[in-house]
């Protein structure tokens, strides 16, 4: 979007928040960045350029407005509606595969060299993986320096940086003050900041910005209503569950408002809050671009009125897409709450053990490395579905199947619908919940089936494939508009249900 001037101009002259994250503005006269909304006198079209991210434009030379905090937006949605390798690479390196893995490390899981990687990103997004990297570096530094109590040199290592000289001078070029600066300006805007009210030593507590509208109880009651004993829970208005990270475990609380999420952590090793914020945003899909959605499926007469109801669905999504893809087939065709028992007793006999003093949780889901020695008599499930979850896992574990963040979605797709006991129904809803392709479409579930058939769609497959190919492609948020127009625990938030409290 960032090379239509025009389109990007009329956006910031018109301060429109829905367009935050699509493309960056660049003031030539101050060497100042911008989001669209910018309160900011709008500058005169000779003196603006647009860049599509905030790497590119720092490395233009320009720095963080003051003013509109470029960086406390949501990411481009466009990120996560692609298949194509540069979407693969943004998805991986905001899960911090180059902090971790470096520059090598991302190629070689995309299947690219480096300098073909380079190329494809600057040709793009105006930057490479390691600029890329580095703003969001930056972004999570700012973060944790204006809304928590930590020390900066804690800062510096938490969001990723090699050495504290490194720190103070991408700060510096950055945003134009040091971090001491950062955090006195904070304190005097606000003086109780939310980081104080972590629960606790090791945790923090942030703020995590979506686009509105936000229908936060679709995917919250989602959420809720499957939740695994042990490894979630709904407790004090918040949804939490644990966290396996790079570097060790963690406990995410989510608590959704109107406009935003607050999110409080405790992580085992600081060096995980890049990922586990990047996880608890692909959890509640808040990345995602409810307009395009609306003016897509509103255009169907039958749609309209679910959409009317509760815009800004998202998708109940995961932090970890092997438990997901486990947890459907531990699904097939029984209710939600047999799912959930199946996924307990998984959870209670394989995975680690965590401390949780500010609430109930007791495991981390099991990694695939610890379910692929697992005793397929030991599982509670029929012979048919033992093998289909045992060779699932076993793909999982040797990597044989990849559903990691910048895996290709019909790549994926391929693979699983090979094993045996893995129809269209798994596939799409691993598609939909696990990678994020947002027009996955699992049309034999019996949700889908049951909402179509109230809103007068045609309810056999078939007509409704043909039907479907006017939401594209957005029809995995078809889905969840027709899950919410129904009568049951995933529409409900908070929960009924004392059982997952």
């Amino acid at each position: 979007m960032h090379q239509d001037f025009d389109r990007c101009y009329r956006a910031v002259k018109s301060q429109d928040a829905r367009f935050d994250g699509w493309f960056i503005t660049a003031v030539l006269t101050t060497g100042i960045y911008c989001r669209p909304s910018c309160p900011a006198r709008t500058p005169l079209p000779q003196n603006v350029a647009f860049y599509p991210t905030a790497a590119a434009a720092q490395r233009s030379g320009f720095r963080a407005c003051k003013r509109c905090r470029p960086d406390a937006v949501p990411g481009s949605p466009q990120w996560n509606i692609r298949g194509d390798v540069v979407a693969r690479a943004m998805r991986l390196i905001a899960d911090g595969t180059v902090d971790r893995d470096g520059v090598n490390g991302l190629a070689n899981r995309l299947g690219y060299s480096a300098r073909q990687l380079q190329r494809l990103l600057q040709a793009e997004v105006g930057a490479g993986p390691l600029a890329l990297a580095r703003a969001q570096r930056t972004q999570t530094a700012r973060i944790l320096i204006e809304t928590t109590e930590l020390a900066l040199s804690d800062v510096a290592f938490a969001a990723g940086f090699a050495s504290i000289r490194q720190f103070n001078d991408t700060i510096q070029a950055a945003y134009a003050a040091t971090p001491t600066i950062l955090r006195s300006q904070a304190a005097r805007r606000a003086p109780v900041r939310a980081g104080s009210q972590a629960p606790g030593p090791g945790a923090l507590t942030l703020r995590l910005p979506v686009r509105t509208p936000f229908a936060f109880e679709g995917v919250f009651g989602h959420l809720a209503a499957s939740a695994v004993i042990g490894c979630e829970e709904v407790r004090d208005g918040a949804y939490r569950r644990t966290l396996a990270l790079p570097h060790g475990n963690g406990v995410a609380s989510l608590s959704p408002a109107p406009d935003h999420v607050r999110c409080t952590l405790a992580l085992d090793d600081f060096r995980d809050l890049t990922a586990a914020i990047t996880r608890c945003r692909r959890l509640l899909d808040l990345d995602a671009d409810p307009e395009a959605v609306i003016d897509a499926l509103t255009a169907d007469p039958a749609l309209a009125p679910l959409v009317a109801a509760a815009p800004g669905q998202r998708i109940p999504r995961t932090v970890d897409e092997d438990e997901l893809a486990v947890r459907v087939v531990l699904g097939q065709q029984v209710s939600i709450k047999a799912a959930r028992t199946h996924a307990q007793r998984l959870v209670v006999a394989h995975g680690e053990r965590i401390a949780d003093p500010g609430g109930g949780l007791t495991h981390v889901f099991p990694s695939m490395q610890r379910l692929a020695d697992i005793d397929p008599d030991q599982l509670a499930l029929p012979l048919a579905r033992r093998q289909t979850l045992c060779a699932l896992v076993a793909r999982l574990a040797d990597g044989t199947i990849d559903l990691d963040p910048g895996c290709d979605w019909e790549r994926a797709r391929h693979d699983l619908l090979e094993l045996p006991g893995i129809g269209d129904w798994t596939a799409e809803v691993i598609a939909m919940r696990g990678l994020g392709d947002p027009d996955a479409f699992p049309i034999t579930d019996l949700g889908v089936r049951l909402s179509a058939r109230r809103q007068e769609l045609p309810e056999q497959p078939k007509a409704l494939l043909q039907r479907s190919a006017r939401w594209r492609p957005w029809r995995s948020y078809a889905t969840q508009y027709l899950w919410a127009g129904l009568d049951h625990a995933v529409n409900c938030w908070p929960p009924a249900s004392k059982e997952i409290a």
